[in-house]
This record gives C-alpha cells, structure tokens and sequence, in this order.
C-alpha cells in the first residue's frame, strides 16, 4: 500500500530538486523516493553493521577470545595464492 506523504523543502532544495529530476527525466516524485530508498537501505546496513560490533564486543568481553591483527593480515594477504592459509583460530 502506498500513503500520501508530505515533506517541507525550503525553496533553494525545492529547486536543485527540480532541476536534477529535469536533467535525469524523472518526476520530481521519482528522484525523491529514490533518495530515501537509497538512504534507508543504507542506514539500515550500517545500523546491522553496529550491531553485530556490539555483539562482537559483548562476546570478547565474555570470552576474551581474539585474533591479533598480525594473523589476519597474514591471512588476508593469502586470499587467492596458491598458498592460501586457513582463517586464523581464535584464542585467549
């Protein structure tokens, strides 16, 4: 279901507004709609992202378990050679 929303811009945003959907041959509707799609979609990721550092933290702060950043590079810097190394095992 679609709802009617409205929003107040002030003049000089109201006409940047028109004059990209001008450019892009789009309703000003459009352009708008798709800036806060793009906008929630990604405030929601960040927001999952924060998340799960926060109960990444919790769990250090619960176990203490760990990798070092030297053992993760040393794995990152394997990815796709030939002599790709396993993730690191994490440890106290």
């Amino acid at each position: 279901m679609v709802t009617p929303t409205s929003i107040k811009l002030d003049d000089d945003l109201k006409e940047r507004i028109q004059h990209l959907a001008d450019a892009r041959r789009r309703s000003v509707h459009w352009l708008m709609r798709e800036a806060i799609e793009q906008y929630v979609d990604r405030e929601e990721k960040r927001e999952a992202f924060r998340q799960d550092t926060l109960r990444a933290w919790e769990d250090y702060q619960t176990t203490g378990l760990h990798a070092t950043a030297d053992e993760v590079k040393k794995w990152l810097v394997s990815w796709g050679a030939d002599n790709e190394t396993p993730a690191p095992i994490c440890h106290q």
